[in-house]
């Protein structure tokens, strides 16, 4: 959580399950390589420009007016102990992770209440957001801080990047670099619900050849906190690159997998007051008795495929070229119980029992062509980053319980397609008018087509082909107080599209779903002094249509969203840390913010409550129209960390978050409301410098210290029970169970 007087950079991923040969051939590769001789010819300035070109076009210095915060190596070593990528980042400013199944398996996180849909990730300058779900599964790849030199968090309205624009934030990720000479490490986890981790990483370091090759190979089990919350994650990472005396080239491969049971159905209040690990997925009855599928998993597997080339044409001039292939494919697999033939387009009457499997196969390429100048007052990007994404969606019925119902082995009830195409063009300079001012511009000019076709799960029609067209300026000032302290101003407007589950909800109700807007005004300060740094960021974020959840989940487990024509959060982040002395370091954020939904209507009633049938047969109503809280949208955000180092190669860190009250949909009832909860974490480390030079370092990470037991919200809605005069309302809500005290110890070896 430390802030850095200068700011970097950030990205994300995904993966698929490598085979052995893979597995064999990697391991093989590395071997040799790491028997390379390390090269010097390249100066370590040289070689870490050209790192830094493919992704100057997306992290920004602290001469741009954006709020940013960067999450170094050292930072991300220490959180080694957190499974996930929204635990390792949960101490940041604004940020809220949370967990279907404790910290593993389905994991997320939100920043100023948005949600991960609407938050831009990207790799090295690649987007890792799903084209259609516009989304980032962290758990399909484990330990990804593993593979990680850095991650910048840009809050608000962020650098223009390709793929949908930030709403919320933009996080940035950096991997691995190539190092002046060999290294390796290996470390072997073991925490909680029989959780274990692994992973081994090397590098060549660059040889005399200019060669160098990077790996990273994870993977982690669980049987996960609560039942049938099982995961088997893998993830494989491998770089090989080539520095010439001004070009560099370097062929990048993630691949991933995970298996991991289905946890987001969550459960009610007297079904967890009986079993906090209850799980109702996969639930069904024999002769009498409960029985549970024990097939009930979500699968995935994915591989990128990344091709980088930075050359520095001049002392000034420098220029990329990035392509990248993704390849998906996966399902999920569930047990349906008691549902109708005719659900699954079968020409039969009556109930029975199915298992079915809902399955995606996409692809997608992404090209990127920049060029960056750094004069001496005038720092200049440009570039197009351009998309092209196919995927198909579409269900089998694998079995039936009905044995006279004789279907095809593989009987197939629904299938579409969608095309994404998507190209932005876009320009960024900074101008120092002198040394201490500056002015920023960021324009991105993006053009979006967007296609479904065929025949949904729900049997119905999907035919979509919407184009849309974007212009998402910004700009600002720096001011440079002195050396130690500068004060900013920027605005900016993001506009996006509606995601895949959006368009198909809306379609399915015979709505219309709209792209939403939104102007972000940022005002912030900073300072940072030898012992101690301070900032405070003041933010206005209005939007316009914005899409925000209404407290359902679809069949596949994503939240459901509605426009609502005007909303606004406004709020303050305050960011310092202070070296009290030579062992001891406090580190704290604090968010204050109020998000609200403008002149919205809903239904307000207590269970039971009833409306009439009037005389000219329509029903009255318990409507009324307010200005509601934002839906997971808490005022108040905090976190804090005390560090000890009471002795070389000792360090003990306190780590504590409080995440105010939020509701679950948008209307504000207490009914819908999720408590405030705060966390103690611990995190112990001890390291041994061995004469050889290389380091054992063990470490302990105990999480929810205080052993506090708390829940979030799974789904939330309303319904009614109807007489021929009357209908009767009632709430209904699903919990998602979170553990008490649990932890993870880790042993590292590496030289």
């Amino acid at each position: 959580m430390r802030t850095n007087k200068y700011l970097c950079g950030r990205y994300q991923y995904r993966a698929t399950r490598p085979n052995a040969k893979q597995m064999i051939a990697c391991c093989a590769l590395s071997a040799t390589l790491l028997c390379g001789i390390s090269a010097n010819a390249q100066s370590r300035d040289t070689t870490r420009t050209l790192d830094e070109v493919i992704v100057q076009d997306v992290r920004v210095s602290n001469k741009a007016p954006l709020t940013t915060t960067t999450v170094t190596a050292d930072q991300l070593q220490d959180a080694r102990g957190s499974v996930s990528i929204p635990y390792i980042l949960e101490t940041q400013p604004s940020v809220v992770a949370s967990g279907e199944n404790g910290t593993v398996g389905a994991t997320s996180l939100r920043i100023r209440g948005v949600d991960a849909s609407r938050i831009n990730v990207n790799i090295n300058g690649i987007t890792l957001n799903d084209p259609e779900s516009q989304e980032v599964f962290w758990y399909n790849i484990p330990n990804l801080g593993g593979m990680a030199h850095s991650f910048q968090i840009q809050r608000g309205v962020g650098s223009s990047t390709g793929g949908s624009p930030a709403f919320g934030a933009a996080i940035n990720m950096q991997t691995l670099n190539a190092k002046g000479k060999p290294y390796g490490s290996a470390d072997l986890g073991f925490g909680s619900w029989n959780t274990r981790q692994y992973s081994i990483s090397g590098g060549t370091g660059i040889m005399k050849s200019g060669l160098s090759f990077d790996f990273a190979y994870s993977g982690l089990n669980s049987d996960g906190y609560v039942r049938g919350g099982g995961a088997d994650q893998q993830s494989l990472f491998g770089s090989l690159s080539w520095y010439g005396e001004r070009t560099l080239i370097k062929l990048l491969a993630i691949v991933g997998s995970q298996t991991t049971g289905i946890t987001w159905d969550g459960a009610d209040s007297a079904q967890l007051n009986a079993d906090p690990t209850y799980n109702p997925s996969g639930e069904y009855y024999m002769d009498g008795n409960v029985m549970y599928y024990p097939k009930e998993t979500d699968n995935y597997w994915q591989q990128h495929y990344q091709l980088y080339l930075s050359h520095l044409l001049t002392d000034r001039w420098s220029i990329k070229g990035i392509v990248n292939f993704t390849h998906g494919d996966g399902y999920y697999e569930q047990y349906k119980a008691e549902k109708k033939y005719s659900k699954y387009g079968i020409e039969q009457s009556g109930k029975t029992d199915f298992v079915t499997r809902k399955l995606m196969d996409n692809n997608s390429i992404t090209a990127n062509l920049a060029a960056n100048y750094n004069g001496e007052k005038l720092t200049l990007s440009f570039g197009d980053n351009m998309l092209y994404f196919n995927g198909y969606h579409f269900g089998n019925v694998i079995w039936v319980r009905d044995t006279a119902c004789h279907l095809p082995k593989t009987f197939e009830w629904y299938r579409y397609q969608g095309t994404k195409t998507d190209n932005s063009v876009y320009a960024k300079a900074t101008y120092d008018f002198n040394p201490s001012l500056n002015a920023y511009a960021d324009l991105q000019l993006r053009t979006v087509n967007y296609k479904l076709r065929g025949i949904t799960d729900d049997l119905d029609n999907l035919d979509f082909n919407e184009n849309y067209l974007f212009f998402n300026p910004k700009a600002g000032i720096n001011y440079r107080i002195d050396d130690h302290q500068r004060t900013y101003f920027v605005a900016g407007i993001s506009n996006r599209e509606p995601t895949r589950s959006d368009i198909k909800d809306a379609l399915a109700h015979g709505d219309t779903v709209k792209a939403e807007t939104m102007l972000d005004l940022e005002l912030g300060y900073q300072i940072a002094r030898n012992r101690w740094s301070f900032s405070a960021n003041l933010y206005a974020m209005l939007y316009k249509d914005q899409l925000t959840p209404n407290g359902r989940i679809s069949s596949s487990g994503y939240s459901l969203m509605e426009n609502v024509d005007r909303s606004y959060r406004l709020g303050i982040e305050l960011q310092g840390g202070y070296q009290i002395a030579r062992w001891f370091r406090m580190d704290a954020n604090l968010t204050l913010s109020t998000n609200k939904v403008l002149n919205y209507t809903y239904s307000l009633f207590n269970d039971g409550d009833s409306v009439v049938l009037n005389p000219d047969g329509t029903w009255s109503t318990l409507d009324v129209t307010a200005n509601t809280p934002l839906a997971f949208s808490p005022s108040v955000i905090g976190a804090a960390i005390a560090t000890f180092t009471p002795f070389s190669g000792a360090k003990l860190q306190l780590i504590g978050k409080y995440v105010g009250k939020q509701y679950a949909d948008n209307t504000g009832r207490e009914c819908y409301a999720l408590n405030p909860y705060f966390l103690l974490n611990l995190r112990a480390s001890y390291t041994w410098n061995l004469r050889s030079g290389n380091q054992i370092e063990a470490q302990l990470t105990v999480n929810n210290l205080l052993d506090h037991r708390y829940r979030l919200s799974a789904w939330v809605g309303d319904w009614y029970d109807e007489t021929e005069t009357a209908q009767y309302y009632y709430h209904s809500r699903g919990w998602l169970q979170q553990p008490g005290r649990n932890f993870m110890a880790r042993l590292i070896y590496s030289f």
